[in-house]
């Protein structure tokens, strides 16, 4: 974080200072969680004195963008905030519809999101999904369905940083935390569906590959094919689900009849 912050030109007030962190979290730069230097470091990088540094923390503090945990330092705030109040939450948690609903949403918000990248992505965007493209690789190999999700997440929200539109970045941002909430709690069911990590792989890669390429409308296709798929997948997840509770049910039943259909036979 010692590079992102820059020497401020006119030193005398602290609005230069609040105007590029409010820049950086606009951005998606800093994000909610993130620790800032401390003050005699910060004070440095700006270039402003600590008493200036002092006021555009307090502002930012009281604007809701930072907040000082005692004995932790200066964070970003969850600038996030909720998609959905908790009421509308818990109701979208109950009704299987909404994951449906849900993932038609991403289907085309996420198209945009990987035309824009792949039409604006920088040279150090590209590096750092060359990064996550290792991890998402590494997860893969080792198995471990708690980290190719999170990595799946981290994924996405990469490609929409690349889109460089931030109302795109903070809507699939809170998007996205329907996810980290476990609103969806069958999400993982879809890793346990034969073959589909390996095309979830895949489709992640292809994404990846139109975005490296530059190509606007094979990175639009190939976000709407992998949510479809997720879609697809889901439903089946869920489907054999319903088949194996009813399966275990009939198992249950037969076996505490125990000769109950000869009986009815006999009779």
């Amino acid at each position: 974080m010692s590079d992102i912050f820059s020497r401020i030109e006119h030193p005398r007030t602290a609005d230069e200072v609040v105007q590029q962190i409010e820049s950086l979290i606009l951005e998606g730069v800093l994000r909610t969680g993130d620790r800032l230097p401390g003050e005699r470091e910060l004070a440095r990088q700006f270039e402003v004195s600590r008493p200036i540094l002092r006021d555009a923390l307090k502002a930012l503090e009281g604007r809701g963008l930072l907040t000082t945990r005692p004995g932790g330092g200066t964070h970003v705030a969850d600038v996030i905030g909720q998609l959905f109040t908790k009421p509308v939450t818990d109701l979208i948690s109950m009704h299987r519809k909404a994951a449906t609903d849900y993932l038609e949403y991403r289907r085309e918000i996420e198209a945009v999101a990987a035309e824009y990248a792949a039409r604006r992505a920088t040279s150090d965007d590209l590096a750092l999904l060359d990064r996550i493209m290792a991890r998402m690789d590494e997860a893969h190999r080792t198995g471990n369905f708690d980290d190719e999700a999170e990595i799946d997440v981290e994924f996405h929200h990469a490609i929409c940083e690349c889109a460089h539109n931030i109302i795109l970045l903070h809507t699939l941002r809170s998007c996205y935390r329907l996810l980290s909430e476990g609103v969806f709690q069958n999400r993982l069911l879809v890793f346990n569906v034969p073959g589909a990590r390996e095309a979830l792989l895949s489709q992640h890669r292809a994404i990846y590959a139109a975005v490296k390429a530059g190509d606007p409308a094979a990175a639009r296709q190939a976000a709407m094919d992998h949510i479809t798929h997720v879609e697809r997948t889901m439903a089946e997840a869920e489907r054999s689900g319903d088949w194996q509770r009813v399966s275990r049910l009939r198992l249950i039943q037969r076996s505490e009849a125990g000769d109950s259909e000869p009986a009815r036979k006999r009779s």
